[in-house]
């Protein structure tokens, strides 16, 4: 059935890649995005009769209000992501991470449902064997993830939403980011060839950013049945370690070399194993395997060469 479906921040890095699968999908999308990359990452959807944008920003009560009355979904992209970001402009990523989904939230009806990113690097280092699922407590490290947990507990609060934790996210997008882990390292493997690991055995979990699209559009398929919960969403296979994921691209570049610092800390303190059972009983499965992703960024790396595509 086709809806009325609400992207905002849709010409980022997921939101580039998940827009012309919703309209292939059927439904209509309309887009609010302040444009802050100066990216033109949905230039190939303007043709389309069912895609509509917007150049605003989240924050400004006027603009959400009138584009929420037409929406039967919301799906809230719109964010300063990533810790980095978050501590070079800690006030804008206040107001737009947290303010401005509060507001949102009070402005939508009952009736109107909505399907939101947050984040697995809320768990922190997980319990004493780093395990996690959706009922392990959340330790947020970053000023992004301690955020992300305030508005996910004051979305569970409504009924019609659906939370998915996002693992590490990584693949080519018209919008892209090469500063996501496994993003940047296969970018140090194909320009550097080395790179330094601090903590070499600290583990997360990662997702490719098309599996994340095809997630959403399960979640809008399936809403009824997965309404009210909270999903972690990575690949089950990969679990792994920075020296775990090296040794990935290492089998597809097998010049990469990397080296475990035997002192210093990595700032990012995530260190976990996430449990993916929950969201796969309900009948998604990922697509795409690390693997897959490595080639691709491989291929497309021949394409980029510098700083401009990052969030810092």
């Amino acid at each position: 059935m086709s809806q009325n479906i609400l992207v905002t921040g849709g010409a980022g890095y997921l939101g580039s890649l998940m827009v012309p699968e919703l309209l292939a999908a059927g439904h209509k999308v309309t887009v609010l995005d302040n444009f802050m990359f100066k990216q033109n990452s949905l230039a190939h959807v303007c043709y389309h009769p069912n895609f509509s944008v917007v150049r605003g920003d989240v924050r400004v009560k006027e603009t959400m209000q009138k584009l929420l009355k037409d929406a039967d979904v919301v799906i809230p992209l719109a964010a300063l992501v990533g810790a980095p970001l978050c501590s070079q402009d800690p006030i804008g990523a206040t107001t737009t991470n947290r303010d401005a989904i509060l507001m949102m939230l009070q402005l939508l009806s009952k009736e109107q449902r909505v399907l939101m990113p947050t984040t697995n690097s809320a768990y922190g280092t997980g319990d004493k064997n780093n395990y996690c699922d959706e009922n392990s407590p959340l330790r947020p490290i970053s000023h992004y993830a301690v955020e992300k947990v305030e508005i996910e507990k004051a979305l569970m609060e409504r009924e019609n939403s659906i939370s998915f934790r996002l693992a590490t996210v990584f693949g080519m997008s018209p919008k892209m980011r090469i500063d996501l882990l496994v993003n940047d390292f296969t970018y140090r493997a194909v320009y550097d060839r080395a790179v330094l690991l601090f903590e070499s055995h600290f583990k997360r979990n990662y997702i490719h950013n098309r599996d994340v699209t095809r997630v959403f559009l399960h979640g809008i398929e399936n809403f009824t049945k997965l309404k009210g919960e909270i999903f972690n969403v990575g690949l089950s296979d990969a679990n792994l370690s920075k020296k775990e994921l090296c040794e990935e691209i290492k089998r597809h570049l097998p010049e990469f070399v990397y080296v475990e610092a035997p002192y210093g800390k990595d700032p990012d303190q995530r260190n976990y194993i996430v449990s993916n059972e929950k969201i796969e009983s309900s009948g998604f499965k990922p697509a795409f395997s690390l693997g897959d992703g490595v080639v691709e960024l491989i291929k497309g790396y021949s394409m980029i060469r510098n700083s401009i595509y990052s969030n810092v």
